[in-house]
């Protein structure tokens, strides 16, 4: 394959910034199917349409997901790229490597594929960019009896779970990320490998309301760790802050000076929901008006911890905008327990509980979210045999129509309306 000229694809080369461009080049003298990538994708940004055909369904036997066909409409063009298959590679809890795995990963790659790499994709996989058909087999073979690794979920299966750092490294963790994360990727194998729901269903793990791995806008299943009790307060540390002996927000100014630190303006007033106060020198908090925004630990982390007794809350339905739109995940389960001595028996009953429901109504493509959505929250409600919160509810009812199901209606008030109907009548 010959080098190929790309005018286009060489004004992405200039400015401070590292380039993709640059780096494909480099792999090209080593991996000449590089230069079909970067002639195809020229001619891409030259005809503004992608040539990458739709569809084309490639995988290894026995397995249903891992591997995303990739077909070029101009194989005589680029003959390097007529079939170009992307691999996902399950990655382990919190994307722990250590250097002799991903030199073996990349030795692997260079092998049997273009060495082009994704570290990391959005999908949270390890994303392997770029081998032919013949190869994928031994590939696979390879990975997992050498490498000991195993291919992520593609299609309409459970994808690659994934979490945070969690308790490995971070202080405000609620449970054990990494523990739900590969607990619960061991005991679905079969929902990870051979695709059987409407479309694609994912999980992720975050350890607090802070949520680094945006769980509550990236998955049908968001574990969210929390606490159930008080925040727990330092108060000489409080005093600490406000004397500017601490720095605020861990020191993270990003060198700019914001002046003196005022609790008032910087904590207590930007509460949501203004749970939070000063009684003298003592900061008070009210637990039952806490969101668990995780603002004022972040701010002033040496006087604020999160309470002891923790656990998560699951919230369900956000995707991203495929079909109705973008929507974030509407919390369904207030506070579980996360605990790996059980097998994570209680997120697995709630999940099964979902699928179960899912499998039964979802249209084709249709995630879970938007299953919700078609057929209403209190119809979830009632198959998750939940009772409604007010934290379930986006905003107030705007609908002066009020509907009730004939359950719902106490006895004297259907006494009242047959009276009422019979006085009327006469």
């Amino acid at each position: 394959m010959a080098k190929r000229d790309t005018p286009l694809l060489d004004e992405l080369e200039k400015g401070p910034w590292p380039s993709f461009v640059t780096d494909l080049k480099r792999q090209a003298e080593k991996k000449p199917e590089c230069w079909d990538i970067l002639g195809q994708l020229e001619l891409s940004y030259h005809d503004r349409i992608t040539h990458w055909k739709h569809g084309g369904i490639v995988g290894v036997f026995g397995y249903g997901g891992g591997i995303v066909g990739r077909y070029s409409d101009l194989p005589k063009e680029f003959p390097g790229v007529a079939h170009f298959h992307t691999i996902r590679v399950n990655q382990p809890s919190s994307k722990f490597y250590n250097t002799a795995k991903l030199r073996a990963l990349c030795d692997l790659w260079e092998k049997h594929g273009s060495g082009m790499t994704n570290f990391h994709g959005s999908t949270g996989d390890l994303i392997l960019l770029g081998t032919t058909t013949d190869h994928l087999e031994p590939l696979f073979y390879e990975l997992t009896h050498e490498l000991h690794q195993d291919l992520g979920g593609s299609g309409s299966n459970l994808r690659s779970p994934a979490c945070c750092i969690g308790k490995a490294r971070c202080e405000w963790s609620c449970f054990d990320t990494q523990a739900a994360c590969h607990g619960l990727t061991m005991h679905y194998q079969d929902e990870l490998h051979r695709p059987a729901f409407p479309y694609k269903f994912k999980f992720k793990f975050s350890g607090c309301p802070n949520d680094c791995v945006a769980a509550l806008a990236r998955s049908d299943f968001a574990v969210i760790g929390t606490w159930k009790d008080d925040i727990r307060i330092d108060q000489a540390a409080v005093q600490s802050y406000i004397k500017g002996e601490f720095p605020s927000n861990g020191g993270a100014h990003s060198g700019r000076d914001w002046g003196p630190f005022d609790i008032q303006k910087e904590v207590i007033g930007l509460c949501p929901t203004e749970c939070m106060w000063m009684e003298g020198d003592e900061l008070k908090i009210d637990t039952s008006e806490c969101t668990r925004c995780m603002h004022c630990i972040n701010v002033m982390p040496r006087a604020l911890r999160p309470g002891v007794e923790t656990g998560a809350t699951v919230n369900v339905g956000a995707k991203a905008p495929i079909l109705e739109g973008a929507q974030f995940a509407t919390l369904t389960i207030p506070f579980i327990k996360v605990d790996p001595e059980s097998e994570f028996e209680e997120l697995i009953e709630q999940i099964e509980k979902i699928w179960d429901w899912w499998m039964e109504i979802g249209k084709n493509r249709e995630r879970v979210g938007e299953t919700i959505q078609r057929v209403g929250l209190p119809t979830f409600m009632k198959i998750m045999e939940l009772e409604p919160i007010p934290q379930m509810v986006r905003e107030p009812r705007s609908n002066p129509y009020i509907f009730w199901q004939e359950d719902e209606v106490p006895g004297g008030f259907e006494r009242d309306v047959r009276e009422f109907r019979k006085k009327h009548a006469q």
